[in-house]
């Protein structure tokens, strides 16, 4: 039975999932400041990659990527994936 076949039952369970792409201290008078075009500069850019957390595990790693279209939006590319099977 593959890993998969033994976790069928649990398919449908919902899960949070968190991709952090960076932190940043930010004064209150900064965060007062945000609005809705508000950008945050990160230190990580296109191409650095990122931890994919569940439940606050670390289940994987990503890479940031940039999705081209008429707006410009930065995006997630899954790398690779941590089993405790593997």
């Amino acid at each position: 039975m593959s890993s998969l076949e033994e976790i069928a039952d649990f398919a449908d369970v919902p899960v949070d999932v968190e991709v952090e792409l960076g932190r940043r201290t930010m004064t209150i008078g900064q965060i007062l400041e945000l609005g809705p075009d508000s950008v945050v500069r990160m230190a990580r850019s296109a191409g650095d990659n990122m931890d994919i957390l569940v439940g606050g595990s670390l289940i994987g790693y990503g890479e940031i990527v940039i999705i081209r279209s008429e707006e410009r939006r930065v995006g997630k590319e899954c790398r690779s994936r941590w089993s405790p099977y593997h």
